[in-house]
C-alpha cells in the first residue's frame, strides 16, 4: 500500500540561522533565542561558539556576541521568517533595521540558508545577501557547517 501524498510529511529541511546581540545579557538572550527556535521551528543540530565582535555598519559602544546554529526544520522559509521575528519581538527587540540603517539591539536573528533554496522576495532573500561579506556570519556558520 503506498502513502497517500496528502498524507506524507513535508521534507525536513536544514536551516541556518545568524544570532546576534549587543543589549542586555547577550548570552542569556541568545540561549533564549535559541531555546525558542528549537521549540518553534525545529530541531536544533548544531550551534557554534559564541563570538564577540564590534557592530557592523554603525557606530555603538555596545560590541555584539554572536553565534550561528544549524535547525532541521519542516516550516517554509516564510514561516521561519515569521517565528524568528516573533521570537525577535518577545526577546525584547521593537524594530527592525531598515534600508541599511542599523542600531542595538537585544537580539537579531536572520536566516542564511535553507537547503538549497534560491529565493529573492520583498521581503526574503536566500541565502542570505550579505552573509560572505560579514566575518561575524561566516566565522560561527564554518564553525558548523
Amino acid at each position: 500500500m503506498t502513502k497517500s501524498p496528502l498524507l506524507a510529511s513535508p521534507k525536513e529541511e536544514e536551516l541556518f540561522l545568524s544570532l546576534g546581540s549587543n543589549l542586555g545579557d547577550r548570552e542569556e538572550l541568545l540561549h533564549r533565542a535559541i531555546a525558542l527556535i528549537g521549540e518553534r521551528i525545529g530541531m536544533v543540530q548544531r550551534v557554534s561558539s559564541f563570538f564577540e565582535t564590534e557592530p557592523w555598519g554603525f557606530q555603538s559602544e555596545h560590541p555584539f556576541l554572536n553565534a550561528a546554529c544549524m535547525v532541521l526544520t519542516t516550516l517554509s522559509p516564510k514561516q521561519c521568517l515569521k517565528e524568528t521575528q516573533r521570537i525577535e519581538r518577545e526577546l525584547g527587540r521593537k524594530k527592525k533595521s531598515k534600508g541599511g540603517v542599523y542600531h542595538d539591539r537585544p537580539i537579531d536573528i536572520d536566516l542564511l540558508l535553507y537547503g538549497d533554496l534560491k529565493l529573492s522576495t520583498p521581503t526574503l532573500t536566500l541565502p542570505h545577501p550579505h552573509m560572505y561579506e560579514r566575518d561575524f556570519v561566516m566565522i560561527p556558520l564554518r564553525e558548523i557547517m
